[in-house]
């Protein structure tokens, strides 16, 4: 199986990040094994749509070496058809490129598209990450699993949402992920308000949602696969994260921890519940983000945490991820019917 990862670039990329961890266990597995960056699409005047991409130039046992092996010298490069992959992982994050590269915040959605209409198979659906690029594609999900939300430009619907839900809430840009710019609004604590409504405005709308005090930098981030709870000899791909002491964030790139996951019932009947979404959408990897028996997020773009989960439980679910990978392809090869690329991804 050629299989290929989309990343923002190769500069920021590391050798911790979940995508290396996956590129590693399809290596190992005897797959070919591609990179390409958001900038690493060619559409030529025929309407082929090229990619070029980065190979490794030999045999590599850890994520480490594996990465340096794509960053440096020993790649191997080469422009091919997309229709050459049998599979396209998109793995960037558009949220990581919205300030300094707006442009690139689109192209893998977008090219996304394109290479699937091609027949190669992209996980997650770009259609479905097309709906999900900002925050309230959390609003598909059941009312049930979610904290109250208001999304709005203006103070004054702030401070009426402060009034009805106790004034305690947390305050969030529209888009964004790694815990960035988010915001506590405590009850009699609000001298500071007009300047959080600026701060969070100046990238657009804003997210306030009523303040759980079991989330106070603290979550579970469980992973599904095909949208099912992703688990191995009744080891779920799960962690506890803790944010770091003061910080209600608890994303382990802010400074957090991790330690291993409780999954309970609730945990799984949250899973059960986003899972029609989900499954209609095409959302192959999922990170999901619970605290206090509710849902704060839903991580679609490039979901991490398979590394410190491994740490954690001893279970490394990397080659789980590429076994199904590999399923996909193998269905889409034996059917002579055409498999919609939004079927396949949680087939």
């Amino acid at each position: 199986m050629r299989i290929a990862f989309l990343i923002n670039s190769f500069e920021t990329e590391q050798d911790v990040y979940t995508t290396t961890r996956l590129a590693l266990a399809a290596h190992k597995a005897g797959h070919d094994v591609r990179y390409l960056s958001v900038e690493d699409f060619l559409c030529d005047p025929d309407e082929t749509l090229r990619v070029r991409v980065r190979a490794p130039g030999g045999t590599y046992k850890t994520e480490k070496t594996l990465l340096a092996g794509i960053k440096g010298d020993d790649h191997v490069e080469e422009k091919l058809p997309v229709e050459e992959l049998d599979a396209l992982l998109l793995r960037n994050n558009p949220a990581d490129d919205a300030s300094e590269r707006a442009w690139a915040q689109s192209a893998g959605i977008v090219f996304g598209q394109m290479a699937a209409r091609r027949g190669c198979l992209v996980l997650n659906d770009p259609e479905g990450l097309a709906k999900a690029v900002n925050k309230v594609y959390f609003q598909r999900f059941p009312r049930d699993v979610r904290p109250k939300t208001l999304v709005t430009r203006h103070a004054q619907d702030v401070r009426q949402f402060i009034e009805d839900h106790g004034g305690d809430v947390v305050i969030k840009p529209f888009q964004g992920s790694g815990g960035e710019g988010v915001f506590v609004v405590r009850e009699g604590d609000h001298a500071n308000l007009n300047q959080i409504i600026d701060a969070v405005c100046q990238s657009g709308y804003m997210v306030v949602q009523e303040f759980l005090e079991e989330a106070a930098g603290a979550d579970t981030r469980m992973f599904l696969l095909n949208g099912e709870p992703l688990r191995r000899d009744g080891v779920y791909a799960a962690l506890q994260r803790q944010g770091a002491e003061g910080d209600i964030r608890s994303n382990i790139s802010a400074g957090g921890s991790a330690t291993e996951a409780v999954i309970g019932e609730r945990e799984l009947e949250i899973a059960e519940m986003v899972r029609p979404q989900l499954i209609q959408d095409g959302m192959f990897m999922v990170g999901l983000d619970i605290a206090g028996g509710i849902l704060l997020e839903v991580n679609v773009f490039s979901p991490g945490g398979i590394g410190g989960i491994k740490e954690m439980t001893g279970v490394d679910f990397a080659p789980d991820v590429i076994d199904a990978v590999e399923r996909k392809v193998l269905a889409r090869k034996r059917y002579t019917q055409h498999f919609a690329n939004v079927t396949l991804a949680t087939m």
